[in-house]
């Protein structure tokens, strides 16, 4: 987007124009069949005439090209991730080195996703994405803390840091874990107040980490770790290079160093060869571990992938049965730990007003995938992208209510 713009094209997320540009997923079955039916819709308002060019991108169109340009014949062309200078190109435009970092928000202005690297080494066997998106390859720190100042600069006061492995980070061009000292040097950036850490990878996790965590103010008490199951049987299938003792020790270790953190997994949920007893092993350990945040995915048999070899043996059925109870789990766990924080104040920031509610967030809260704070906007007035401290009053499972004080 900020390429298209600084070659003079009007461009928007999401809104209307005459060419369309569709960025898609590949990664699971249920984000493969969006990006197809994103796709097909756009191909059929081609059709009718409602604009005029489609073009597709991103991951699914880099794996399934051949076949994606077999069955809809009605895109202009398809991209692979790699392939952004052949896309302005088709665009009318110019790929200009010199952009790199800058960018359009599609998200609200006070915090923005900064990728602080692409690809992965991980050898994990039921994930497509080192063949969408190839190996582990870190962006210099200097690049970032451009990026990062250009963000801040527009307004942005949240980073999110993200990338298919942040513990990888600095091994390809420093030849060691540097994401403690990316850290440092991104809390150093004017104006930037939360940065807040997705995707990290269990397995030699660096714990100096931890220690930023402490001893700088701005780097939230949060880390997303995909953990993806507690069996050591299903863990040595799908690769993950841990067990179930090793997990929990490290679990203890965040909690140990770092008492306030706030800890979200994710999990899949049956895998090749998930008995009942593998099943009943996890839920009694998300019981246990009571995790601040946690979601899950239905195994999806990717093609490609090391566990494809495998028989896809737990019906879809049973897949979604299993899904349904341990989120049932995580609810009453959310809902318990959130009676805790009645009556108590927590320094949020205001994302936006929907219908008769400002939508906030604890520093333990990252968008969309996380608690989120209201407060009745018929009673305050409170400014999009500002921080204020609020008092909660109430909350639910997942949501809690509050006020300015």
């Amino acid at each position: 987007m900020g390429q298209l713009q600084a070659n003079g094209k009007q461009v928007a997320h999401e809104g209307k124009g005459d060419i369309v540009v569709i960025n898609t997923c590949g990664f699971i079955d249920r984000a493969k069949e969006e990006s197809i039916d994103t796709i097909l819709e756009y191909a059929h308002k081609k059709e009718i005439g409602e604009v005029e060019k489609v073009f597709v991108t991103g991951c699914l169109s880099a794996r399934y090209k051949k076949d994606l340009e077999k069955e809809i014949t009605n895109v202009d062309a398809y991209f692979g991730t790699t392939d952004m200078p052949r896309l302005l190109k088709s665009l009318g435009a110019n790929y200009k080195h010199e952009l790199v970092g800058e960018r359009l928000l599609s998200t609200p202005k006070n915090y923005a996703y900064l990728k602080i690297s692409e690809g992965c080494d991980r050898p994990c066997s039921f994930c497509a994405i080192p063949l969408m998106r190839g190996k582990h390859v870190s962006v210099s720190i200097e690049q970032l803390v451009k990026s990062a100042e250009k963000l801040a600069k527009k307004g942005v006061k949240e980073l999110i840091l993200i990338a298919q492995d942040l513990t990888y980070y600095g091994l390809d061009i420093y030849k060691k874990r540097t994401l403690h000292i990316l850290l440092k040097e991104l809390a150093k950036v004017e104006g930037i107040e939360w940065i807040r850490l997705h995707y990290a990878f269990p397995t030699g996790f660096p714990m100096e980490v931890l220690e930023v965590m402490n001893s700088e103010p701005k780097i939230c008490n949060y880390i997303d770790m995909p953990l993806q199951h507690i069996s050591d049987r299903i863990l040595k299938s799908m690769k993950r290079g841990t067990t179930m003792e090793k997990t929990n020790r490290l679990i203890r270790s965040f909690r140990d160093i770092v008492p306030d953190i706030a800890i979200r997994t994710t999990l899949i949920i049956g895998y090749p060869n998930e008995t009942e007893e593998d099943f009943e092993r996890l839920k009694q350990w998300v019981t246990d571990t009571k995790f601040e945040r946690l979601g899950c995915f239905a195994y999806s048999h990717e093609e490609q992938t090391t566990a494809y070899s495998l028989d896809d043996n737990v019906p879809k059925e049973v897949k979604q049965e299993r899904v349904s109870e341990i989120m049932e789990i995580q609810s009453k766990i959310s809902w318990e730990l959130n009676q805790k924080k009645i009556g108590k104040v927590f320094r949020c920031l205001v994302d936006r007003k929907v219908s008769k509610y400002y939508i906030a967030r604890t520093e333990h809260d990252s968008p969309d995938v996380d608690n989120e704070v209201l407060v009745d906007a018929s009673s305050h007035y409170l400014k999009e992208g500002d921080f204020y401290n609020l008092k909660i009053n109430s909350s639910g499972d997942f949501d809690l209510t509050a006020e300015p004080l």
